[in-house]
């Protein structure tokens, strides 16, 4: 089972993107997807987290009603859709499984050790003017 993110690049402030993660292999119906990021100098962070049916969606407070999360367990496919872009949220992003469940991983404050056994390769976000 693995992971791959695509979409990144360079954005202005206010600007959107979209972000796609492809799955290979099995079981990714079974899965809980999420987005983590890592900006320079910083620590990773989980950003959004989806459930395995997609019927429930969690989001870190920076990024809540900007973010969309979203899957189409028949494609393999998540996306993260961003909106309302900050330079804050420069970083590279990454999709992968969650050790925990979604509503834990994305009110902790290590998020991003909450890791999963998969974490795809990530795609860098520029916002910059």
């Amino acid at each position: 089972f693995q992971l791959q993110a695509s979409g990144g690049g360079l954005v202005q402030p206010g600007g959107s993107l979209r972000l796609s993660c492809a799955a290979s292999g099995y079981a990714f119906e079974d899965a809980s997807i999420a987005w983590f990021r890592q900006a320079p100098g910083k620590e990773r962070e989980g950003v959004s987290c989806i459930s395995a049916s997609g019927d429930n969606t969690y989001y870190r407070d920076s990024v809540q009603g900007r973010f969309s999360i979203s899957r189409d367990n028949t494609k393999n496919m998540a996306y993260l859709q961003m909106s309302s872009l900050e330079p804050g949220d420069t970083a590279v992003y990454y999709c992968g499984t969650v050790a925990f469940p979604c509503w834990m991983m994305i009110t902790a404050a290590d998020s991003g050790s909450m890791v999963g056994s998969v974490l795809g390769k990530g795609t860098l976000v520029t916002v910059s003017s």
